[in-house]
């Protein structure tokens, strides 16, 4: 087991770059083996999501080839296996596998994905989706077995605007007989990142980042190069670090407009804040005001950044809310933050932090990747050792997190226990 040891109470001065997007990695991955040609993906972040990805491609008999930050997949010698629960279980985004294996062989059978255990996080739409398609599901002891003779367009409406589902069905579409059309779909730019790839391979996809996504299914997709876009939710959490430990800290490789909900919250409170063309230059203000967010689908305020947010939260003047319409499970890192010193109550899906309160300290756990980061942040600005156990679920999304923050003068190490 490993954990992540944080002397914190630091000042962090200096240039984070932003890696690659895990949200759109993990899909465009899967996406990666619609052709039968070589494809090259570029800024890809190595964690270890990313290496959950390539076992499952290699049990698949995929070539895949990994460089410095980029990735070279070939699926010419492609078998269409069944993906075992070892492997689906390691990330949630396994399940994008579904949807390819789908559009391409017209069959996919695969186990429940796993992930963090941030609320109940079912796959119905992705599967009412690949039933309109004109698939047949069937779930054996947690295996889903979803084939179809012939795979066709359909208008599906999403009663929730999923990410994953969005996806998903692009991806069991794109070769799909006739036009599907996707109202309702998600917005995020990683779904823009993963039609634009799919674009390059000779799909005709269009609308994505709208709510209405349009694709004509075409026969074939060959090779193609592609470059994943800056990661907003780690570029968000280092964002928020810097709102509390920086000093002309510099956030790097970005897209500000990905994260202009955080970034119009900060200014809310008054942080002292400088936004580039491709970067952000951040610095500790001596006093905050109170605020309240309320996580949404993109463009809204992301779920994603609400832990880490809510740690600034605790150094803010007077009463703040957070309230959580996403998932249900995604408070967890409080009692933690409380551990810590700060002062949080949570009461239907709302968690009232009144601040500042001085944080201290102590030993915390990662309960799942976003409440990770919360720890991390919380451990960089509190005075004294922070130790932060089941470290594994940031590391499944944030790359070189301790050599980034080293970089800037953090002092934070990860031992083997």
């Amino acid at each position: 087991m490993k954990i992540m040891e944080i002397e914190g109470n630091r000042e962090l001065s200096g240039t984070i770059r932003i890696s690659g997007a895990k949200n759109a990695t993990v899909a465009l991955i899967p996406a990666a083996i619609l052709t039968d040609e070589e494809v090259t993906i570029c800024n890809i972040p190595e964690i270890t999501d990313t290496d959950a990805l390539c076992a499952i491609l290699n049990e698949l008999k995929v070539d895949v080839k990994r460089a410095s930050e980029s990735i070279v997949i070939n699926p010419k010698n492609m078998k269409n296996i069944e993906i075992a629960e070892p492997f689906s279980k390691k990330l949630r985004a396994s399940y994008y596998f579904m949807g390819a294996l789908l559009g391409k062989y017209k069959k996919a059978v695969m186990y429940f994905p796993g992930g963090c255990s941030i609320g109940a996080r079912p796959i119905d739409l992705h599967l009412k989706g690949f039933e309109a398609l004109g698939a047949t599901v069937k779930n054996e002891k947690n295996k889903y077995i979803v084939e179809a003779e012939e795979l066709h367009g359909a208008n599906i409406y999403l009663d929730i605007a999923s990410v994953g589902a969005t996806i998903n069905i692009m991806l069991a579409a794109v070769k799909a007989k006739g036009t599907t059309v996707i109202d309702n779909a998600a917005k995020e730019p990683e779904i823009v990142n993963v039609a634009t790839f799919l674009n390059n391979m000779g799909a005709r996809i269009s609308g994505a980042g709208t709510s209405t996504i349009k694709i004509e299914g075409v026969e074939t997709l060959h090779k193609c190069f592609h470059e994943v876009i800056p990661d907003r939710i780690e570029a968000g959490t280092y964002v928020i670090i810097g709102a509390l430990c920086g000093k002309n800290l510099k956030i790097d490789n970005i897209i500000p407009e990905h994260i202009d909900s955080l970034l119009s919250k900060l200014e809310e409170i008054g942080t002292q804040i400088q936004v580039g063309a491709d970067y952000i230059l951040i610095s500790k203000a001596e006093h905050y005001k109170s605020t309240n967010i309320k996580t949404l689908v993109y463009p809204g305020f992301p779920t994603d950044l609400q832990q880490p947010f809510t740690v600034l939260l605790t150094q803010c003047d007077g009463k703040s809310k957070v309230t959580e319409t996403i998932w249900e499970n995604r408070f967890m890192h409080v009692p933690y933050l409380k551990d810590l010193g700060a002062d949080i109550s949570v009461k239907n899906q709302t968690a009232t932090i009144i601040g500042p309160t001085p944080l201290t300290g102590t030993s915390v756990v990662a309960t799942d990747l976003r409440a990770g980061a919360a720890m991390v942040t919380a451990g960089l600005l509190a005075k004294g050792k922070t130790t932060i156990t089941n470290v594994e679920h940031i590391l499944r999304g944030y790359e070189q997190i301790v050599e980034k923050l080293t970089s800037v003068g953090a002092k934070i190490n990860i031992k083997e226990i």
